[in-house]
C-alpha cells in the first residue's frame, strides 16, 4: 500500500508546499538492502568516559569506516566537529559512568554539536546500567533518567533518525557488537524511543552476513504479509524455514516455500490436534518459533459478541501458549532456542473498538515475561515485537482519516513497513540476541500511543 503523502512530501514540489504550510515532512526511511556489507554507511561518533565506549571502539572497525571521538586522542581516533567533521551518520555516548546529577549535563555537551552535523536517517544509541543492578539510590536515579533523555530525543532527532537506550548487565558487553549491529543499522529504520536490557549469553554468531546459518525456524501465519516478510528475512539470514498458515492459504504458503527453500505446513493452530500435528512435521526439532499468525475482531464493547471475542483469544494468545509449550514438553524445541511473539501497540495502549484484540496482545507479552526466567535454565529467550502502524492488507482496509492518523501520530510521520517487524524478528533469533529475553520491543516510529 502506497503512502501517497509521503510521496508528495518528498516531491520537489511537494516539498516547498510542505515547508511553507509547516505541514508534516516525513523522510522516506532508509532500508537494509541485499548487497549491503557495512553496518553505518557513514560517520560513527563514539564518546563518553565509561569502558563500554571503550569497548565500542574497540570493534568499532566492523561497524564503520569511518571512526570519531569528541576529543582527539580519545580512544585513539580523531576528533569530530561540527565544523570539520563529516555528516554522522551514527551516534554512540556510554552513560554508564554517571552517577551523579551534575554529570547529566555531560549528555547536552556530547549531542548538542553533534545534533547540528547530521546526516539523514542517523542512528543513536545511549549505553547505561540498569537502574535496578545500583545499590546507590542516586546512581539509580541519574541511570533511569536516562530513559527521559534518550525518549525525548527521539521526539527532537528528526531527518528520520532513531534514539534507543540500552542498558548492559554484568556479562552483556560481551553481545553489545550484536546490538548494535542492528540499532545502528538500516534494519532499525522503524524503531526508536526503546529501552533494552542486555545481559550475559555464552551463545555467539559466528557469520555475521548469515547469523541464523544452520538454524531451523518456524513461522505461523506466514503466507502473506508481515509474516511472508519475517520468513523471507529469516531466509536470508540462513534460517530453514517452515512456513505455517491456514489451509485456505495453502496455495500462497506453498509458493513462498518453494522460493524460500523452505517447507509449507497447512494448519489450523486452534485445532485440537494442532500442537501432535506440528510436533510430527518437526522430527529433527527446531530452533527459532515466531508466533505471528493473528487476527482482529473488532467492535466496542458494548457490541462484542461471544465469537469475536473468544476467536480473537484463540487464535491470538492460547494457541501460542499450548504450541509453545508442547515444543517444550516434547523436547522439539532445542536448548538455546529463540522464541518470538508478535504483540501490538494495542497491548501496551489499547485502541478503541479494540478490547479483544487488546487482551490477546497485552496476554502475548505477559506470556514473554512470565516464561523467561523458567526458559532461561535451558538458555532459551523469549521476547515479543510490537508493531505499531504497519502498511499491509489489514491497514489499507482502515477508513482514511484513521489510516492517515495512525501514520501521522508518530515521531517519523509514516507508517511503518512488514520488514521493519521481520528485521526486528530475526535480530530476536540471532544465537546472540539470547542477551535479551521478557522485553518487548516496539515497531512503531515511537508512536504517540502509548509513548
Amino acid at each position: 500500500m502506497s503512502d501517497r503523502y509521503l510521496a508528495f512530501a518528498n516531491s520537489p514540489t511537494g516539498r516547498r508546499l510542505v515547508s511553507a504550510l509547516g505541514l508534516p515532512a516525513p523522510l522516506r526511511l532508509e532500508r537494509w538492502q541485499s548487497g549491503r556489507n557495512r553496518v553505518v554507511d557513514g560517520a560513527l561518533l563514539i564518546g563518553g568516559d565509561g569502558s563500554l565506549a571503550s569497548a565500542v571502539a574497540g570493534f568499532g572497525k566492523r561497524l564503520s569506516d569511518n571512526l570519531f571521538a569528541p576529543r582527539e586522542g580519545q580512544f585513539e581516533l580523531p576528533r569530530w566537529t561540527a565544523e570539520h567533521g563529516p555528516r554522522l551518520k551514527a551516534l554512540v555516548f556510554d552513560a554508564s559512568h554517571l552517577s551523579r546529577f551534575e554529570q547529566l549535563i555531560e549528555l547536552r555537551d556530547f549531542f548538542q554539536p553533534a545534533l547540528r552535523g547530521l546526516a539523514n536517517c542517523p542512528r543513536v544509541v545511549v549505553l547505561g546500567r540498569a537502574p535496578e543492578s545500583l545499590k546507590d539510590p542516586i546512581s539509580a536515579s541519574v541511570q533511569r533518567s536516562l530513559e527521559g533523555f534518550s525518549r525525548s530525543l527521539g521526539k527532537e532527532i528528526r531527518r528520520g533518525g532513531n534514539v534507543q537506550l540500552i542498558y548492559v548487565g554484568k556479562g552483556g558487553e560481551v553481545q553489545l557488537e550484536g546490538a548494535l549491529r542492528f540499532f545502528l543499522s538500516p534494519k532499525s529504520a522503524y524503531v526508536s524511543g526503546q529501552v533494552l536490557r542486555l545481559n550475559a549469553c555464552g551463545e555467539l554468531v559466528k557469520d555475521w552476513t548469515r547469523p541464523l546459518a544452520g538454524k531451523k525456524a518456524l513461522v505461523t501465519g506466514a503466507s502473506r504479509g508481515i509474516g511472508a516478510a519475517i520468513a523471507e528475512t529469516l531466509a536470508r539470514d540462513g534460517a530453514e524455514v517452515l512456513l505455517l498458515d491456514v489451509p485456505g492459504a495453502a496455495q500462497a504458503l506453498e509458493g513462498l516455500a518453494a522460493r524460500l527453500g523452505g517447507r509449507s505446513l497447512a494448519l489450523d493452530i486452534c485445532a485440537e490436534d494442532a500442537a501432535a500435528q506440528l510436533i510430527e512435521a518437526l522430527p529433527d526439532g527446531i530452533d527459532i518459533v515466531v508466533h505471528n499468525a493473528g487476527i482482529t475482531r473488532d467492535k466496542t464493547l458494548a457490541k462484542m459478541s461471544d465469537d469475536f471475542w473468544n476467536s480473537v483469544i484463540k487464535v491470538n494468545l492460547n494457541a501460542p501458549q499450548v504450541l509453545t509449550q508442547a515444543l517444550l514438553d516434547a523436547g522439539t524445541l532445542r536448548d538455546n532456542g529463540r522464541v518470538v511473539l508478535i504483540a501490538s501497540i494495542s497491548g501496551i495502549a489499547g485502541n478503541l473498538g479494540q478490547t479483544n484484540y487488546a487482551v490477546s496482545k497485552a496476554g502475548v507479552i505477559g506470556l514473554a515475561q512470565a516464561w523467561a526466567p523458567s526458559l532461561a535454565k535451558r538458555g532459551i529467550s523469549i521476547n515479543a515485537v510490537a508493531p505499531g502502524f504497519i502498511e499491509t492488507q489489514m491497514t489499507a482496509a482502515i477508513p482514511l482519516t484513521i489510516r492517515e492518523a495512525g501514520r501521522r501520530m508518530n515521531s517519523m510521520n509514516q507508517g511503518g513497513l512488514p520488514q521493519d517487524v521481520a528485521e526486528a524478528v530475526a535480530w530476536f533469533a540471532q544465537p546472540g540476541s539470547g542477551a535479551v529475553s521478557g522485553q518487548v520491543l516496539r515497531v512503531c516510529g515511537q508512536s504517540l500511543l502509548g509513548a
